[in-house]
């Protein structure tokens, strides 16, 4: 009699690829949130085109501008054409054009290691931010990073005592009428804070290409993926201006990424010895590249 047959023994899972790019934040919850306050979407479809159409035409035209706003705003002006416009002028880095129009997020959940990198961006940008010495925090939140998240448990059991230590004296200190403007100084920066964000069209680009780029700070990271998400809502034209920097540059410029372990677009280096390399094989048949000339 045939034996019957015996089930399949599953072999070892296979090896998981390792890739040079930074594991996309967005795939945690992490608990932060970017909501668009100002404008909404009617504000921004009825006006936000028209206004930076305007600002691009009364560079080139002879009406004057509440003219040239009116044309657009009243519909004589073809959106695409209005749009052709504007991507034509950011893409030259005309950007004083979108200087004009601005948007407001409210910024929660984020942690203070966060928001010290956010307040550098100075230009076009406004901050306000909640006070760790006016407000009397009593279960103040933290933000848990991944990798201290998924190690091993006796090292993120240290990091959670430490942490909740620090909050617990913060409490104790208080109760023992210690000021909140000394008591904070126990806070760790994991700790959670809220914002309000303004930023001019142009300051948003320029932050996002830095903040959306791989090598990014995970967290500030997520945070412009949030942001982008809003302004796409309002603006799927202007949200597309919202992207790392190496998309309109077409090459990468971090020095980080020399080695092109991130491969969204070929390092600047790498495009230099390209171009380089088919300079010499010119050179060698007698013939010259073409030169551009930026006059």
């Amino acid at each position: 009699m045939a034996e019957p047959p015996q089930p399949a023994v599953p072999g070892p899972a296979p090896a998981r690829v390792r890739s040079g790019i930074p594991r996309n934040p967005g795939r945690r919850d992490l608990g932060m949130r970017a909501t668009l306050l100002f404008p909404d979407r009617e504000i921004v479809e009825r006006f936000y085109v028209p206004l930076v159409y305007t600002a691009c035409r009364t560079c080139y035209s002879e009406l004057e501008p509440a003219e040239i706003f009116r044309r657009a705003v009243d519909g004589e002006v073809d959106v695409a054409k209005m749009q052709r416009l504007i991507s034509g002028v950011i893409e030259s880095g005309h950007g004083s054009t979108i200087e004009h129009i601005v948007f407001t997020f409210g910024i929660s959940g984020v942690s203070r290691t966060l928001s010290h990198q956010l307040v550098r961006h100075r230009a076009g940008v406004a901050f306000d931010q909640q006070s760790q010495r006016y407000v009397a925090f009593k279960g103040p939140a933290t933000m848990l990073p991944g990798t201290i998240a998924d190690a091993e448990p006796g090292l993120r059991e240290r990091y959670e005592e430490q942490v909740a230590g620090s909050l617990a004296l913060y409490g104790d200190l208080l109760a023992a009428g210690i000021p909140g403007e000394d008591a904070r100084f126990v806070f760790p920066n994991a700790t959670r804070t809220n914002l309000v964000m303004t930023a001019n069209l142009r300051a948003l680009i320029h932050m996002a290409g830095l903040r959306l780029c791989t090598m990014a700070q995970w967290e500030i990271r997520r945070l412009f993926q949030l942001i982008r998400h809003e302004v796409f809502a309002v603006s799927p034209f202007l949200g597309s201006f919202l992207a790392p920097k190496c998309v309109p540059l077409g090459y990468c410029d971090e020095m980080g990424n020399r080695d092109g372990h991130c491969p969204i677009r070929p390092h600047r280096d790498a495009v230099l010895g390209a171009w380089a390399e088919k300079s010499r094989t010119a050179n060698d048949a007698g013939r010259s590249l073409p030169v551009v000339d930026g006059g």
